[in-house]
């Protein structure tokens, strides 16, 4: 496989005669480069008038490679021939490398020019391409490859610093100013690079023009829209990418523009900012084949759901401004934006009801998008590159209820649309006061959420927050919000239970142009009185999980589970059938023995119309479990006490011998439950600063939430 590099453009704030007498001092040896032995000149030609020269050099490298791997290629130095086209009157240096040794198996191409920046002619820009394609090397390919691109990593790192080198060596012997060329006789003309800085001039460093201050009226190279070199919008500018984009290793520098110039072809027009293309390309560990799939499918993605509009066209709807607990609060101390998330003080279920999931995509989308607007605007007021921010989620309120199957689903979708579309752009996760329930929903998510991403994780348990090692670590104590001990105040919702009347019913569900994920996994049940409505689940192994949850959208129904040991066999005689289809198929026998033929695993519970009911049986048997939902008469009353206002007024309202219910129901099996379990019985589980005595039961829990 062919290795390619392609660098930035290098500016060197010189004049371009002075950058190559500081370029001519590496030869014949560089001593700031051990590996570059010796050169020797073989052929060189000029012109008549002297505005160009053709120099061709053969240079001898001592390749730092394991001596077995020199002993088997035969060999103790490498030989490369250089060829330089020196042209005075353009002002520009173009070299080309190639290499002499071992040609029939490895074909090494380098080319770099030097040239005037378009916007300062007294300043010099440099750019670099090579490739590397190992055909064959004893055996040794990719060991061969591997030493190769360190090496010539570590020299193409050095080159600028080798540049400045002789560029003070200069200006310590008094040369700060070469004069441009100019046609001269032919019997002053040289026929040898050295006469190439042709008398050499010292100027007084005041000399207008000859200072970088007094070129501040040329535009900066340091703006990320400025154009460099002459050449088109797909070349960057190395001090361009050091001050928006972060140190990056040659490798990495050429990684990014490639991809940038890829997309430069292949879009003919606008193209994501440099900071979103290295984004995928870091989350690809620099991968460009990875970086460049992953980041096409995202684009393609941006483009069909218009999400590079959705800033100016998102408006939140009147419930999330009222019960979205969340918003941008200042920025931690590395500058990165700062965000708050109020989980448990939210009502998740509440929100997925009453909007659905495809409105809660969109307002993390928009969170998203806003983050990396403001990751721009702190990279210019920091003056660092910021490319990322940190999350805060204060967990404190956090309950059974938020891990609502429903809900947990459409938390993992927006996980996976948020990890193939915004990667690395957290810079840190902030996890405060963590129940026990936590580790749950933890390994209910953490198999969604990319490995590097998990790492960006701390999580603290009651007030560990507030100690060493905790929040002030990574916030400013006068930014500290005030629910969590400090002085600030936030000004995002409090939070708080979504009112039942803003739900949304399955009828409405089902007339939903975007298809929710409530409406492809609930069902619906009428219950008619004397026969109830049941439900069989097979579990194959004790300890499983079953979950459920269920409105009860009219009458009072009585929620019981059974086991049995055989499978029970539908009643379809006594089955009622109505304009939904067949509902209510009984699957208890009438003959069954209560104790003998099957048994009641948890206590009835009464649900009254209205009422939301969350829940989860662990199972102690493999067998036949039973949800059965009954009919339930509001008027009953024992005979010490009078019938409640609430229920007289329920029975005029429901129809006497019918219930309807929307119900969702599924199983965790054994070792993902046990998993869970083994994380909340755990002080310091692997992942967490959870701290304190946590215990756990093996006995089954009706662990019911109603309202």
């Amino acid at each position: 496989m062919v290795q390619e590099y392609q660098s930035p453009v290098r500016v060197y704030k010189h004049p371009f005669e002075l950058i190559m007498a500081a370029y001519l001092r590496r030869f014949p040896k560089c001593p700031l480069i051990p590996v570059f032995v010796d050169s020797e000149i073989v052929r060189e030609e000029q012109s008549e008038d002297g505005s160009r020269l053709v120099t061709e050099r053969r240079c001898t490298i001592d390749i730092d490679a394991p001596r077995l791997l020199k002993r088997i290629a035969g060999v103790d130095y490498l030989y490369f021939l250089q060829k330089n086209a020196l042209n005075r009157r353009d002002r520009t240096l173009h070299i080309e490398v190639y290499n002499e040794t071992f040609s029939n198996r490895v074909i090494v191409r380098e080319n770099c020019k030097y040239t005037v920046h378009p916007e300062n002619e007294d300043w010099t820009c440099f750019e670099q391409t090579a490739s590397l394609d190992i055909k064959s090397f004893f055996g040794f390919e990719s060991s061969a490859e591997k030493i190769a691109m360190k090496q010539y990593a570590a020299s193409i790192k050095k080159g600028k610093e080798i540049i400045e080198h002789y560029l003070r060596e200069l200006e310590e012997e008094g040369v700060t100013f070469i004069p441009r060329w100019e046609p001269n006789p032919p019997a002053l003309i040289g026929t040898t690079d050295a006469k190439l800085s042709l008398m050499p001039t010292s100027l007084p460093k005041d000399v207008p023009g000859n200072s970088v201050k007094d070129k501040a009226s040329c535009k900066d190279p340091l703006c990320p829209t400025e154009a460099v070199a002459g050449s088109p919008d797909d070349k960057l500018d190395a001090d361009y990418i050091r001050r928006y984009l972060g140190d990056l290793t040659p490798l990495q520098e050429s990684c990014l523009i490639r991809l940038r110039q890829w997309l430069q072809e292949t879009l003919k027009g606008k193209i994501p900012k440099d900071q979103h293309v290295l984004r995928f390309l870091r989350a690809r560990d620099f991968n460009l084949d990875k970086a460049r799939e992953l980041l096409w499918q995202s684009l393609t993605w941006r483009k069909q759901h218009q999400v590079d509009f959705l800033l100016d066209t998102w408006k939140r709807p009147q419930v999330l401004q009222e019960y979205y607990s969340g918003g941008w609060h200042h920025h931690d101390k590395d500058g990165r934006p700062l965000y708050i998330l109020r989980l448990g003080q939210m009502d998740t279920k509440g929100l997925v009801r009453a909007l659905g999931e495809e409105v809660l995509l969109r307002q993390v989308l928009s969170i998203n998008e806003e983050g990396l607007r403001r990751c721009e605007e702190n990279t210019k007021v920091f003056g660092t590159p910021i490319s990322c921010w940190t999350c805060l989620v204060d967990l404190e309120g956090l309950n059974m209820r938020h891990l609502w199957r429903p809900g947990i689903k459409a938390l993992l979708r927006i996980i996976e649309v948020v990890e193939a579309n915004y990667p690395e752009t957290l810079g840190c996760l902030l996890i405060l006061r963590a129940p026990r329930v936590f580790p749950v929903l933890w390994t209910l998510v953490s198999p969604l959420i990319d490995e590097n991403t998990r790492k960006k994780f701390l999580v603290y348990a009651g007030n560990d927050y507030q100690g060493p090692g905790g929040l002030v670590d990574y916030i400013d104590r006068h930014i500290i919000p005030h629910f969590l001990g400090g002085e600030c105040m936030s000004d995002f919702p409090e939070g708080g239970m979504v009112p039942k009347s803003l739900y949304r019913t399955a009828e409405e569900l089902e007339c939903e142009e975007n298809r929710l994920l409530t409406d492809s996994i609930y069902k619906s049940a009428s219950i008619f009185k004397g026969a109830p409505y049941e439900m069989l689940v097979e579990i194959s192994e004790a300890s499983s999980v079953i979950t459920w949850d269920f409105d009860v959208f009219k009458g009072d129904v009585t929620f019981n589970i059974y086991h049995s040991k055989r499978a029970p066999q539908p009643l379809g005689a006594h089955g009622i059938t109505s304009l939904a289809g067949p509902v209510n198929a009984q699957l208890i026998d009438k003959n069954w023995v209560l104790g003998q033929d099957y048994s009641m695993v948890e206590k009835a519970l009464m649900c009254r119309e209205g009422e939301s009911v969350q829940g989860s049986h662990i199972t102690r048997w493999p067998g036949f479990y039973i949800l059965q939902w009954r009919f339930h008469s509001s008027t009953a009353c024992t005979a010490s006490s009078l019938p409640r206002v609430d229920d007289v007024l329920a029975s005029l309202q429901v129809s006497s011998h019918k219930c309807k219910i929307m119900y969702y129901t599924e199983v965790l099996a054994s070792h993902d439950f046990r998993g869970s379990m083994t994380s909340l019985e755990s002080c310091h589980s692997g992942f967490s600063q959870l701290s304190g005595a946590t215990t756990s039961s093996s006995q089954s829990h009706f662990s019911s939430i109603s309202r």
